[in-house]
């Protein structure tokens, strides 16, 4: 049993311990108590009560003392979290009012839609970490509504995909880093600026996939948006050490070691900066190189930047010609002669229905051989909305035919949602499907259904045919209707920039129009593919895209002149 003087002394333990433990999950040192006056008052708890010596009481002071510091310890480390919060709370809130001002323009900005994926992924994870504790509740709430309420929440793969699509757009557009970061999308300012944190994700995204060219200059913009930022979004340590194993794994040892002296110095205690640096050091001298040393050794020059020109040069040479030509037509770099083009023309089509002869489609050629045509103002507003209200709800990752197996499979070369419709489950969908057989005298009770497609944050199908070759022995197999003798796109919305259809060996880039039709024949005379049909949809940059599309197929078809010739397609 304790004594009145063993309560009290433990009762002063106590409270020096508490502010022990409350000071050092504050701070990041220890406390240092004044052993000096400690000694002074050996006696704090062998009389009857601290409250009947003064010297008893003058002893608490140490203990007062301590309270007060580890209290101003814990709230400024408190009000520094707060602030925090409150930080990441005007960010979210900045995000949520452009959406409100027009929210098909943000998810058409894929700056805009980038963030947002990354505000409800990395940046939500650095909330919850602040708010354990004090905000279970309110964790708990989102967490429910997320689970049973169905609140739609993002993935970590999203943000990897949104930053794999952000990254696909600075390829394909040649997009400069730096106007990027600042909301700029080819000379065209959009907006947001992207913060150091944000040019950091982009660069962890890389790292991840393991492409450290982006990596390098996603760091790089970091560290030049982080010198412009009075609250500095990240740690300059945490740049550099994802820059330096970036610079390392491209060659530049002498970089590497560079950046992480920096890294050393900026944090002593850094868990894996001394092994790293300690190995940047032995491989630089089994080169017969040191830290300091310049010259053409091969082991790059430390201040050097990447040399992005230099780079993509590089990229495009690996690329090979179609993908060169690709992404040129990406860019609106037609290289179709005018000479061709000049015999190209537009005229009234008549189709192949009584009810075409008062009411025309206007016919634009836009090459010959292939024939490529585009039909103008064929589908309306009411039948797009249509469209896209039925599609919406069934929309999933879209695929492609494994050509071996023949089973669908989704593709890292084609990047959107797909939904199918039926021809009789709509008035307007049904429309749709007369117009198609009306303008080209296909049966379409062959045709595959109805195909609708939206591209988000980079989204695009690279070249491809849409005919199946000789060696895919099963594709269609299930079908029972033969190969895809023509194809119908239809676009269902204007494109701000990016988003063509392009076809690389003809050298044509059609820009999206609302309500116009793509129409053109897959197979030759003879059944065989027409291997110049290879076609491809570029990047959405800037704005929405919706298209739709039939696979008219050959079983039921019937013909008087060879497909590939018909004057009146």
């Amino acid at each position: 049993m304790l004594t009145g003087g063993s309560v009290v002394y433990f009762g002063c333990w106590l409270a020096i311990t508490v502010c022990l433990l409350l000071h050092q999950a504050t701070s990041s040192s220890p406390v240092q108590l004044d052993e000096a006056l400690l000694n002074k008052y050996p006696s704090v708890g062998d009389g009857d009560g601290m409250y009947t010596s003064s010297a008893d009481l003058e002893g608490l002071l140490i203990t007062e003392a301590e309270v007060v510091e580890n209290l101003q310890n814990y709230l400024v480390a408190e009000y520094a979290r707060l602030q925090k919060l409150e930080k990441m709370l005007e960010d979210y809130k900045v995000l949520r009012d452009r959406a409100k001002r027009s929210s098909e323009k943000f998810i058409g900005n894929p700056i805009d839609s980038f963030l947002l994926i990354k505000k409800l992924t990395s940046d939500w994870n650095s909330i919850q970490d602040l708010v354990k504790g004090e905000g279970d509740n309110f964790l708990k709430n989102i967490t429910f509504e997320r689970e049973y309420m169905g609140l739609r929440w993002p993935k970590n793969e999203d943000l990897n995909g949104a930053a794999v699509g952000l990254i696909r757009l600075q390829d394909t557009y040649r997009l400069d880093t730096s106007s990027l970061a600042e909301g700029v999308l080819n000379g065209k300012y959009y907006g947001p600026g992207l913060t150091a944190q944000d040019c950091f994700e982009l660069g962890r995204q890389s790292y991840n996939n393991g492409d450290y060219f982006h990596t390098n200059i996603w760091m790089d913009e970091a560290l030049k948006q982080l010198q412009k930022e009075h609250d500095k979004s990240i740690k300059r340590s945490d740049i550099l050490e994802y820059l330096a194993f970036a610079a390392y794994k491209t060659g530049n040892l002498r970089k590497a070691a560079k950046l992480t002296v920096e890294l050393v110095s900026l944090e002593p205690d850094h868990p894996r900066a001394h092994g790293n640096l300690d190995y940047y050091k032995r491989e630089l001298e089994n080169h017969g190189a040191s830290l300091i040393q310049r010259g053409e050794d091969g082991l790059g020059d430390p201040d050097e930047a990447v040399n992005v020109m230099k780079e993509l040069r590089n990229r495009e040479a690996e690329l090979g010609e179609e993908r060169s030509s690709y992404e040129k037509l990406c860019r609106g770099e037609d290289f179709i002669s005018e000479k061709k083009r000049s015999k190209l023309i537009c005229s009234y089509n008549y189709g192949h229905h009584p009810f075409m002869k008062l009411s025309p489609a206007k016919m634009e050629e836009v090459y010959d051989k292939p024939r490529i045509v585009v039909f103008h103002d064929i589908i309306s507003n009411e039948e797009i909305d249509t469209i896209k209200e039925l599609a919406t709800p069934r929309f999933k990752r879209a695929t492609v035919q494994n050509q071996m197996t023949g089973e669908l499979e989704t593709a890292s070369y084609r990047v959107s949602k797909t939904a199918w419709l039926k021809e009789k489950e709509h008035d307007n969908v049904g429309r749709i499907y007369r117009k198609a057989n009306h303008l080209t005298g296909l049966n379409m009770e062959t045709s595959e259904e109805l195909q609708v497609s939206n591209y988000g944050i980079g989204g695009h199908y690279e070249p491809h045919f849409d005919f199946a070759r000789r060696e895919e022995k099963n594709a269609f197999a299930s079908l029972g209707t033969g190969n895809r003798i023509a194809t119908w796109l239809m676009y269902e919305s204007d494109v701000e920039q990016g988003g063509a259809t392009v076809f690389p060996h003809l050298g044509i880039s059609l820009k999206p129009k609302k309500g116009s039709v793509v129409f053109w024949y897959n197979l030759l005379a003879n059944g065989e593919g027409d291997e110049m049909t290879r076609h491809a949809a570029c990047p959405v940059l800037a704005g929405t895209k919706w298209v739709s599309n039939f696979w008219i197929h050959e079983r039921g078809q019937e013909f008087t002149r060879p497909c590939s010739t018909d004057p009146n397609i």
